[in-house]
Parts: C-alpha cells; structure tokens; sequence
C-alpha cells in the first residue's frame, strides 16, 4: 500500500477553486489509507518507531544527503570516524561544534511533536489500549528528547528521563538514543572515561566563532592539489574576522587563506573531571551504537514498527524492519523518498514527515 502525498498536486484543475478529479481521488486514497493503518495501529501492543534525518529536516537540521555531504568542502563520512579524530582533533571538533550550534538553536518540529504526544501513555492509549512504545532514533540533535520532555511537563507527568520515574510495564524504554546525542562530551583518558550532557554554547573559549566558517576553502578548481586545498593554518580569530567580512559582503585580499583554523590541542573541550581531551559522546562510523543489547530486545519483541525519515541501509538499523516482518509484525514507511526497505513494508506513506505523523498518529488530548 503506497501512498505518495506529493502527488495530491499533480492533477488538472477545472476551475481555479475546484480540485480536479484525480486530486480528489488521491486525497481519498491518502486518507483511506492512514485510516488503515491507524486501525492496524490499534491493535498493536509493542510498537517502535525507527527515526532518522528526514525526522529533523524540518528543524533546519543539515541532512547532509547527496550533494550537501560536505563541510568546508570536506566529506562528512571522513569527519564522523575515531581516525579523524585521532588525526585531527581541532577539524573534528570544529565540524561537531558546528552542529552543536546549529541543534541547540533548533526546535522540534510537528513530526517530533506528534511522536511526543504518541510517546505519552495516556494519550497513547486512546488509540493504540495497552500498548508499549519506544522512539529508537539515528539522529543526534536531541529534539526527540527534548519534545517528550516539553509534552510530559504539560500534561503534568515526571520526565521519563528522570532516574525515578518507572519503566513502561513491558521494560522497554521510551526513547533510545542509540548513535548518542551532540550535548554528550567523553573523556578520552581511558583511566577516567567520564561522560556527561554538556549544553554550554560554546562548548570552549576555543571554538568560539569557528561555526560561522562554513565554506573553508573558496570554491575554486575542483581539481585543485591537496596541498592547495590545505591552505596555511589560521587562527579560530582570525577564522571569525574572515567569516564576518564574508557575511558583510566584503571582499577578502588573499581568498587563497581560506582553510580549517588550527585550534590548539590545549585549547579544544577538556575533562572536567581529569583535564584530559575530550570528544564528541556521538557514535562515529565504524563503532558499535549504544545501548545495541536494548535495541535489539525492544525490535526483536515488536509487534509493529514505523520507519521515519530514514533510508535505513546503514547497519543494524537497516535489518530492524525485516526483523519486525519475519516475526509477523507490520512496518511502516514514512518517508520523502522511495526505498529499499519500502520492499517489507505494509504501508508506505511518501512525502514529509511533518506532515503525515500528525494525521497517522493523532490522539485524543487528556
């Protein structure tokens, strides 16, 4: 059962006011078909959503998709692993500086918002009686978290990322946060390894104003040498003053400075337990997701599951949906754009998130 949003405006109109024939029958299968799946969604009783970027996109949150993979030109994949950080601490904590601002200046949008409302129990059950939920989310911006907390405080309920509030009666948590959040800072001294939820902007004296220098290196030729593309080291002051003077619209005398500022290893965020380096509590590419043991029980005993916002072919996440499927559950695509995982799928639902989550999931306030 596909349904594609995007094609509701597709169909000839008769009148300016009218919507033309194949619109409206578009619309009746749109809504038809959420209709069907709420259904579904009543009777089931271990339900998991699995979110990715397209969740976030309509927070401003960068995606970094196809075309947009880069970051002052260089490619996220080579930013996000533990060799980059090794080999680079200042570039990669500059790129994680980077979205730490970006995420912290962000809000939840609907499609967070709707999650939230589902996430809470008693509005849960109004549609879906007796039934667990957990957010099992890729993203690291922490506006899942951030719109349960906002919809549990308005309707009066403990935090259930409080160390007192009590699980759901299945056990499964509410929400994993299974690459970690962007606020998480760990310490890199293994004798120490302390870890903790850092919200300061900026996070250090030294990163401040690195964020505003997006571009690095100016356009140029794309077959420019590696040893041109590296440019001469600058400072994270003199980073902003060019930055600045290229949001002003002025015109920098020696574009061929542009590159990565060079921020001291002393000067990057330390621990405040031990005063050693720190890094990002984010997974990076080539390590293992938190808390995978929990992850991997709570899809294991789903009985229904939605995929949101993601492709889903990065691993394990990609298999969570054939799991659901294999043991007689149901899936749920939303998404932009077609799939893979579209092929296990009971219901696929194209277009944005933001939009369909409202209608899919919409419960009766109390």
């Amino acid at each position: 059962m596909i349904v594609d949003q995007g094609d509701l405006s597709d169909g000839v109109e008769s009148s300016p006011n009218a919507p033309a024939p194949q619109e409206l029958q578009l619309a009746d299968t749109v809504e038809g078909d959420i209709q069907a799946f709420r259904a579904k969604l009543s009777k089931s009783k271990r339900i998991i959503v699995l979110a990715g970027a397209g969740l976030s996109a309509a927070s401003g949150i960068p995606t970094f998709r196809g075309n947009g993979g880069h970051w002052r030109k260089h490619d996220v994949l080579s930013l996000a692993t533990p060799a980059a950080f090794i080999g680079n601490p200042s570039r990669c904590w500059q790129f994680h500086h980077y979205l730490r601002e970006i995420m912290f200046k962000s809000t939840p949008n609907a499609a967070h918002m709707a999650l939230a409302r589902f996430a809470l129990p008693q509005l849960r059950h109004t549609l879906s009686p007796g039934s667990s939920f957990t957010l099992i989310t890729q993203n690291i911006d922490g506006l899942d978290r951030r719109a349960i907390e906002q919809v549990y405080q308005e309707h009066g309920v403990p935090s259930p990322f409080s160390s007192d509030t009590q699980e759901q009666p299945s056990g499964d948590p509410v929400l994993i946060e299974m690459h970690g959040q962007i606020a998480g800072v760990l310490c890199t001294n293994y004798e120490c390894r302390h870890r903790e939820l850092n919200y300061d902007s900026p996070i250090c004296a030294g990163l401040a104003g690195t964020e505003v220098l997006v571009e690095g290196v100016p356009e140029g030729d794309a077959k420019t040498s590696q040893e041109e593309r590296k440019g001469p080291k600058r400072s994270a002051s003199e980073a902003r003053a060019w930055a600045e003077a290229r949001l002003a619209g002025l015109k920098q005398e020696n574009e061929s400075a542009a590159a990565d500022p060079e921020v001291p290893l002393e000067d990057l965020p330390r621990c405040k337990k031990c005063g050693a380096l720190t890094r990002p509590d984010v997974v990076w590419f080539t390590e293992v997701p938190q808390r995978i043991d929990e992850v991997m029980r709570v899809v294991e005993n789903a009985d229904l599951c939605m995929v949101v916002g993601t492709s889903a072919v990065v691993h394990p996440a990609a298999t969570f949906s054939t799991k659901v499927k294999e043991n007689g559950g149901t899936v749920a695509v939303f998404n932009i754009e077609r799939s893979k995982r579209d092929a296990v799928a009971d219901y696929v639902f194209l277009g944005p998130c933001e939009d369909l989550l409202p209608r899919a999931l919409a419960v009766e306030d109390r």
